[in-house]
């Protein structure tokens, strides 16, 4: 630690409530943001419990301690815990638990039953948010501690969960019979206590303070301000805003450095009216990658700056272009492309331009989303002939969903038997159930056109594949030993399938974004799905600038593509940091001419 005197800690970190929860799109710097906060309150010997609600969490590299469904100390910060609430975890320990209120005379076929019943998303949602529960209904606590910290997953998965409580407590509410898509077994209605204390803590101000990060950039402030009002819909009212990366160029005559301050002010100057009265924090944009204990602390001023090891300015990173990419998905005709990665990296601008490049080529595309934040139609900016957009709304899809199985299933049913299917099917989880259904016929349209999905956050992306795998695994079990078993054909099949689904990871040349992307790679490959292309986008290494802090951070741009480089892709290409972000038709088409 250095010995002058520390910077002023930031307000979300001087008088913190009991739960400080850290949201915002991707990339804007949550985890960093909430690590260093947990670690300041440890250092001002406060017991502190850290908490990742994001599937795709690096804590576990930021901080150099593996993570765990249970607290595990923080070595060198006396006083911090941390546990990452993993949802395949979760959810077979909320199985194991409903399995073992089965009657001890339970046959195995009836045990097996109910374990098929909780093998979907709506359990792994379920059990999930049943551990974030406990933690906001008191229980489960390692000990005496004064605060939690939530570093959660990007905007829309975290609107998700915070707006479980609610419905979770509504839906039980009026249900006494305790059984939803979970299954008759699950005991639900035994959590609604828990599920009501975590709903009176999170509309507590005097609790719970929600600060909402973003960085000096339009897109990220308008989610902000549409995350502000949604959580006050919810009852979350103590906000606060975290603007990070604040810039300032040190050489007037460095126009690259000029021109990201400039973006940056100007972005802040047209602040959204529903961010414009929260009280305001800035962090700097420091020179060093947030990863491990003195950049952590140095982040917030607390420290002294990490020294970067040194390298090779020559990265040997062969990486094609934008449009080369395009040519070589033109020439299959139809397919799927699956553009992935990390919240904030560019996976929409990327999908935009990939989807505009193969209509200019003369094809017709479906440029889609499964992001609950949706911005493919501000990246587009206008229209273009041959191109289709669309958007897997949650809550349009859900309704869809239930009109249709009332429609059907329900058409036999009497007065009664409606009653009850509707109140099941209002279930909070029939939403996953929805948008799977959704996803597949999306997949399915693939199979004569092309079709480009920019997916959600790679947490909510990767819970959605679950789900696809567990519909896989569903329909093998029931057509298994059949004649027609071998023409059964899964929407994971499709995408284990190269010659119909091409996934394009994208990543920014800093070193989480690329640990994650690599984490994605690996866990797509366990399911058998083999990733075609990584995009490196926003690189500066092109720029000419002499700033200082940014020629520090391209140091560390060159670190992350010398790993690339060594094996984690094979066919690879580099988008350079623009001055304008690439908004409207003209300007993704500029990206693959």
């Amino acid at each position: 630690m250095s010995t002058h005197e520390p910077t002023p800690l930031p307000g979300f970190a001087t008088a913190p409530t009991r739960f400080l929860f850290f949201t915002g799109k991707g990339g804007v710097g949550k985890t960093s943001l909430s690590t260093a906060t947990a670690i300041a309150l440890a250092d001002a010997g406060r017991q502190v419990l850290l908490v990742s609600t994001d599937a795709a969490s690096n804590l576990d590299e930021m901080l150099g301690v593996p993570l765990s469904n249970r607290p595990v100390a923080v070595p060198g910060v006396p006083g911090l815990q941390m546990l990452n609430i993993d949802p395949d975890t979760a959810a077979e320990a909320y199985r194991q638990r409903v399995l073992s209120q089965l009657e001890a005379g339970a046959s195995d076929e009836e045990r097996a039953t109910v374990r098929e019943q909780l093998s979907g998303a709506c359990t792994t949602e379920i059990a999930a948010f049943d551990e974030f529960a406990a933690l906001l209904a008191g229980e489960g606590m390692p000990g005496h501690v004064d605060h939690v910290v939530f570093d959660t997953a990007p905007t829309g998965h975290t609107l998700r969960l915070l707006s479980l409580p609610k419905a979770w407590s509504g839906f039980l509410a009026g249900n006494d019979r305790g059984a939803s898509c979970l299954g008759p077994h699950s005991g639900l209605k035994m959590q609604e206590a828990r599920f009501n204390a975590a709903l009176r803590a999170l509309s507590d101000p005097a609790l719970t303070t929600v600060v909402l990060v973003t960085r000096p950039d339009p897109r990220p402030l308008q989610e902000a301000a549409r995350t502000a009002v949604e959580l006050r819909q919810l009852g979350l009212a103590n906000q606060r805003l975290a603007v990070n990366g604040v810039f300032r160029a040190s050489d007037p005559g460095d126009r690259v450095a000029v021109s990201i301050e400039a973006l940056g002010r100007d972005a802040l100057a047209a602040l959204p009216d529903a961010l414009a009265d929260l009280p305001r924090d800035e962090v700097p944009l420091r020179a060093f990658d947030t990863v491990g204990l003195p950049a952590l602390r140095a982040l917030l001023g607390r420290g002294t700056a990490p020294v970067a090891p040194v390298v090779p300015e020559d990265c040997a990173l062969p990486a094609g272009s934008l449009a080369a990419l395009t040519d070589e998905l033109a020439a299959a005709g139809h397919g799927l492309i699956m553009v992935m990665g990390k919240g904030g990296v560019g996976k929409t601008t990327v999908a935009a331009a990939l989807a505009v490049g193969l209509v200019q080529r003369g094809h017709s595309v479906h440029l889609t989303t499964t992001d609950p934040a949706a911005h493919v139609a501000e990246a587009l900016n206008g229209q273009l002939d041959g191109l289709k957009v669309g958007r897997i709304d949650p809550k349009a899809v859900t309704q869809a969903y239930i009109d249709k199985i009332m429609a059907t299933r329900g058409k036999a049913l009497d007065e009664q038997g409606r009653a009850l299917l509707l109140e099941d099917l209002q279930s909070p989880c029939t939403e996953e159930v929805a948008v799977f259904h959704a996803f597949s016929r999306v997949v399915n349209e693939a199979r004569s056109s092309f079709v480009v999905l920019d997916t959600a956050p790679t947490g909510h992306s990767l819970l959605l594949m679950d789900a696809t795998g567990a519909y896989h695994r569903q329909m093998t079990r029931q057509y298994e030993g059949m004649a027609n078993a071998k023409h059964i054909v899964t929407p994971l099949m499709r995408l284990q399938d190269p010659d119909t689904t091409k996934v394009v990871i994208v990543t920014l040349p800093e070193v989480t974004p690329v640990s994650q992307a690599a984490a994605l790679q690996d866990d797509l490959r366990r399911a058998r799905i083999e990733p075609w292309a990584w995009v490196l986008n926003k690189s500066i290494a092109a720029t000419g600038t002499t700033d200082p802090l940014l020629q520090a951070r391209l140091a560390g741009e060159r670190r992350q593509m010398a790993r690339i480089a060594d094996g984690l892709a094979t066919r690879t290409c580099v988008l350079p940091w623009l001055p304008q972000p690439p908004v409207g038709v003209a300007a993704l088409a500029a990206l693959v001419r």
